[in-house]
């Protein structure tokens, strides 16, 4: 199996306190996790470290979900294959196809789901 040391979880995230949840867990299981308040920074930390994945919220100040995610397919070599999962609060059928359409297969809908969901996720996702 391979092992979550090797894999690194980059959390764009405004939500401070969601944030460090997700994060703290993460770390505890092994990842390497990677921290970010909004799209700006959550595109320039993606683009210099090249997580294996990205947990990217919709709605944030400075540069939106969409907008990050957008940007990042812009990026020939690393970015147009990022392996991402939406975290949202809304159930817009627009803006998830929007996200759908840049590339993003897998959503967890803030309200319905719990930290160990989001950990199965991540290792489901990863392969570990």
């Amino acid at each position: 199996m391979p092992d979550p040391l090797n894999k690194k979880v980059l959390i764009v995230e405004d939500e401070t306190p969601l944030r460090n949840a997700v994060g703290d867990i993460l770390s505890f299981e092994g990842f390497t996790v990677f921290q970010a308040r909004n799209g700006q920074e959550g595109l320039d930390i993606a683009l210099k470290e090249h997580p294996d994945l990205i947990l990217l919220d919709l709605m944030m100040p400075v540069m939106d979900g969409l907008t990050m995610l957008g940007k990042l397919r812009q990026d020939p070599d690393w970015g147009k294959d990022a392996s991402v999962i939406l975290l949202t609060n809304i159930n817009d059928p627009e803006k998830i196809a929007q996200a759908t359409e840049a590339g993003t297969y897998d959503f967890l809908v803030k309200s319905d789901w719990n930290i160990e969901d989001v950990v199965k996720k991540i290792k489901a996702r990863l392969g570990v």
